[in-house]
């Protein structure tokens, strides 16, 4: 008994790895990659810190009676600041000695003497430390999971003027403390509101599982949570292309794992045999992989060369039947995707079904052949759009009957290779043109793209780009605030009446 509770021990890791299904395609994010995010970023914390809303100040000493109000941010400094990874989910943001440019309205009551005005403040030496916890969501979407902050300000200063500015000096001490202490008080709340809520709504334009067209969708859904070291941030997706008419169908993954190595480039996008091969297997199951050439449609060259040779003794036999030619090739199993370092290539299986059409009469099958073909692919990147290009490397045809019919095909092997070269190839690849997205949010694409290939999957290096600013995108998809939730918001409008204070 013992020892049976021993082998299980020893066989249980073993068995969880063989239960892991590896992704179909996996994103690596480099440090050079983060150092780009970590500029758009920084203007996006300098909007959102100058959108800090902070509350009135208002209070007394001994005959000294004050009020602030309607605090704005007139200027940042965040020029020392870091994005850095950090193991084993976390992004750490850091900013070191920045500055922060005020400007509030003054009412202030001593003895008999009443002031309003504007004064000018600068918080100095700001430090602001953010740890984000990165994380894969019920949907599988990668999403901030949680977030901590802490925020600290060394010297605030506020500049006086006016007849009263000998008491607004010496009586400063409080309205700057308070100050101080408000706005710490507030730094973290509005960027802990930035992360969980408005950076998570640009994660939310990730394409997790949608259509591709109407025929297949795809799942990019997260296996697990991200792994980070202290260089990158790597993203395990399933990478599936489904049937949009059994979308519940689970293609197993046999093949091998995408292993990214490389750091040059700002971002790695890898993708397995199985993504391709998901892909042709979906649209076989909806059946779409069926093309059909009929009448005019058919070259004339080919239709003279299968009139006057091949099924020439047809015709002598049967003058009468002169019906235009119908050519369906259909293919028979779902293609296979080969990805070795030399290139890409897919393997076809088809037949190709040879008919006579007589108007107003049943169809007249003349022959079917068996196809055998493989395609050279080339895969390559444009915007955020994974596309292929395909091209006949192989062709060969024989007959389902007889090995004598196969012989006599031999002589239709060149121009039937002609047929898919310049009619059926450009109809597989304008299907193809339009790609399938990359799982990356809105508003960022690559450049600089190079594709390597290795044994049984590929990789794209590429640089990043911000098409759209980072605030751009998020206005498009802020949460529309609730009326209550406004109204809570807002500053209350401060009093003009001395007696007020």
């Amino acid at each position: 008994m013992a020892a049976g509770s021993c082998l299980l021990l020893l066989l249980l890791p073993s068995l969880v790895t063989a239960s892991h299904s590896p992704p179909g395609c996996k994103i690596r994010i480099t440090s050079k990659g983060l150092d780009l995010v970590k500029q758009e970023g920084l203007r996006f914390v300098e909007q959102e810190l100058q959108n800090i809303t902070i509350s009135d100040l208002h209070g007394n000493e001994g005959q000294f009676q004050y009020n602030i109000s309607q605090v704005k941010v007139t200027d940042l400094q965040l020029a020392f600041s870091d994005l850095n990874f950090q193991p084993q989910q976390h992004l750490v943001f850091n900013i070191n000695n920045a500055s922060i440019s005020l400007r509030f309205r003054r009412q202030l009551l001593y003895w008999f003497f009443y002031d309003i005005g504007s004064i000018n403040a600068s918080a100095d030496g700001v430090h602001i430390y953010t740890v984000l916890r990165l994380a894969k969501d019920e949907a599988g979407r990668l999403k901030i999971s949680n977030m901590t902050c802490s925020a600290s300000i060394a010297r605030m200063h506020a500049g006086f003027s006016g007849t009263l500015r000998k008491v607004y000096e010496f009586l400063s001490t409080f309205i700057v403390t308070g100050m101080r202490f408000l706005l710490s008080q507030q730094i973290c709340p509005s960027l802990e509101h930035a992360s969980l809520v408005l950076l998570n709504s640009l994660l939310d334009t990730v394409p997790v599982r949608n259509y591709v067209d109407e025929h297949i969708g795809i799942d990019y859904s997260l296996l697990q949570d991200p792994s980070v070291s202290t260089d990158t941030l790597d993203l395990d997706f399933k990478g599936m292309f489904f049937p949009r008419v059994r979308e519940d169908q689970e293609l197993e993954n046999h093949a091998v794992e995408p292993v990214i190595k490389e750091t040059e480039r700002m971002v790695y996008v890898a993708f397995s045999e199985y993504f391709f091969d998901s892909a042709m297997h979906s649209y076989f199951q909806a059946g779409v992989l069926t093309i059909e050439l009929q009448g005019e449609k058919v070259p004339k060259d080919l239709e003279v060369l299968l009139r006057a040779t091949f099924f020439g003794t047809i015709f002598m036999l049967s003058p009468s039947v002169d019906a235009p030619l119908r050519l369906v090739l259909q293919v028979s199993a779902p293609p296979r995707c080969t990805i070795k370092p030399s290139g890409t290539s897919v393997s076809v299986s088809a037949f190709l079904n040879i008919s006579l059409v007589p108007p107003d009469r049943p169809p007249v099958q003349l022959s079917s052949m068996a196809m055998e073909t493989k395609l050279s692919a080339k895969v390559f990147l444009q915007g955020k759009a994974l596309r292929v290009q395909l091209d006949l490397r192989r062709f060969r045809i024989y007959s389902k009957q007889s090995a004598l019919e196969s012989l006599a095909l031999f002589s239709l092997q060149a121009p039937l290779k002609t047929l898919l070269q310049l009619t059926i190839m450009p109809i597989i690849n304008e299907r193809t043109k339009k790609g399938v997205q990359i799982p990356l949010p809105e508003g960022m694409d690559f450049t600089r793209e190079v594709v390597t290939n290795h044994a049984g999957f590929l990789t794209v290096g590429a640089d990043l780009h911000f098409s759209k600013g980072l605030r751009e995108v998020i206005e498009k998809y802020r949460p529309v605030p609730t009326a209550a939730a406004y109204s809570s918001s807002r500053p209350a409008e401060p009093s003009l009446d001395p007696s007020s204070l």
